[in-house]
């Protein structure tokens, strides 16, 4: 059974969210497959985020539709983790490695009458375990390296046991060894739960993940994570040059024009 027969985890048809008046996406069309490691790049600006947050319900959208495993009802979002961005964490708040763990089964609010109990705990030490950082446990989250905090993060995303990961840009703010021990964990996750990784490190995630998709404003490519040169100027708006140790290196493969659109966006999206 190839990929391509596996069930939707996400269909997203003619999505367009603004903010206030300014277009943040338009006319974005695009599948999923269960299973899947999507990448998604793009400029700054260009919607990535907004794409995760029309996914979460965390935005209003203008237009379109966003089903997730079939259903458009906001109860199917209970089958997702977010992993949100490294700055919209206030590392500062006096909590421990294991209680933010655990606030993943609280609903609503911090309030000061809830109270975990065991089945909490050794849920949240399972997840702790998984990401490799269990032994911090106790520490607070002011004293966890950027690599440290990022593991945090993804184990508080499974702690409800999810089907599918979000990630926006867990290696923004990480040194170059965090980096690769967070992509092995992710592929790894990827034997048991679909994810969709947002991420600027292009060369770094083609290896990874299994397709891309390439955003800025609306869907410019999503195919196999080899692209070639002309899609990565009509994304960025301009021509573009890769520079590895630098010098000039080629990461881009060629491909047919269109190649790329594939699913709902090849029947006219």
């Amino acid at each position: 059974m190839t990929r391509d027969n596996y069930p939707l985890a996400i269909h997203i048809e003619n999505l367009s969210v603004n903010y206030r008046h300014t277009p943040a996406l338009a006319g974005v069309c695009l599948d999923v497959r269960d299973g899947e490691f999507l990448g998604v790049i793009g400029p700054n600006g260009g919607g990535k985020s907004t794409l995760l947050k029309a996914i979460l319900g965390l935005v209003e959208k203008q237009s379109g539709s966003i089903s997730i495993y079939g259903s458009e009802k906001p109860s199917a979002r209970a089958q997702i983790g977010y992993v949100p961005q490294f700055s919209a964490v206030d590392r500062g708040f006096p909590i421990s490695v294991l209680e933010v763990v655990m606030t993943a089964f609280q609903k609503g609010a911090l309030h000061p009458f809830f109270r975990f109990n065991a089945f909490h705990r050794d849920k949240a030490m399972e997840q702790l375990e998984r990401v490799g950082i269990a032994e911090l446990a106790q520490r607070q989250i002011s004293e966890l390296s950027g690599g440290e905090f990022q593991r945090l993060l993804i184990a508080r995303a499974l702690a409800v046991e999810p089907r599918m990961l979000l990630l926006d840009e867990p290696t923004a703010s990480v040194d170059p060894a965090s980096r690769a021990h967070i992509y092995e964990l992710l592929t790894e996750l990827n034997r048991e739960v679909t994810i969709v990784l947002v991420t600027h490190d292009l060369m770094a995630v083609a290896s990874q993940v299994t397709s891309l998709a390439c955003l800025n404003g609306t869907l410019v490519y999503h195919g196999s994570p080899e692209i070639n040169e002309k899609i990565v100027n009509e994304m960025y708006g301009c021509p573009v040059d890769f520079i590895a140790h630098g010098v000039p290196h080629r990461v881009l493969g060629e491909h047919e024009h269109g190649q790329g659109c594939r699913g709902r966006k090849e029947e006219g999206c």
